[in-house]
């Protein structure tokens, strides 16, 4: 294993119609020059702060110097919303309000994303809608019991008539 660290290899193509010492420098020190460049380049992308997207803290949002606004759900299936604002991509902060009974979430949003959240806040409350029309109606099964009980309960007259019809 150690042989194979130091003998490392490079293939260096140059073209060119003479072969000499200086073409031979000239290659080798673009090479280096060009690796230099690589290296200084891979450093300057890891020392430049990355900036979150979606879900992040208040902290992080109100970091990014572009005015914030919130709005507040009651609801407390969040995780829908969630699924939505990323769907729309939009940058945002949950923070949970303890102080009343049933707990309040304050949505914090950039102020340039608010386009992108009311189209998802419209298509997250049009699903809370569709899902509340839907547990309004009862189910299938349960109209079936009850039509069950209903027949087991009718009495049938099961007397034999003989009429002669004429």
């Amino acid at each position: 294993m150690q042989e194979e660290v130091e003998n490392r290899t490079l293939t260096l193509v140059v073209s060119g119609t003479k072969f000499t010492g200086r073409l031979l420098k000239a290659a080798i020190s673009k090479y280096m020059a060009h690796c230099k460049e690589k290296k200084l380049q891979k450093k300057r992308s890891r020392d430049a702060p990355v900036t979150p997207h979606g879900k992040q803290t208040v902290k992080q949002l109100i970091g990014q110097n572009q005015g914030i606004s919130n709005i507040e759900i009651t609801d407390p299936s969040i995780k829908e919303f969630e699924k939505i604002a990323r769907k729309y991509g939009v940058d945002y902060a949950v923070k949970k309000d303890r102080s009343s009974s049933p707990p309040k979430y304050l949505i914090f949003f950039k102020g340039r994303d608010a386009d992108a959240l009311t189209a998802a806040f419209t298509e997250y409350t049009s699903k809370k809608v569709k899902k509340a029309e839907k547990t309004e109606r009862p189910s299938v099964l349960a109209k079936l019991s009850q039509f069950k009980e209903m027949v087991k309960n009718a009495v049938v007259d099961r007397t034999k008539r003989k009429e002669l019809e004429r």
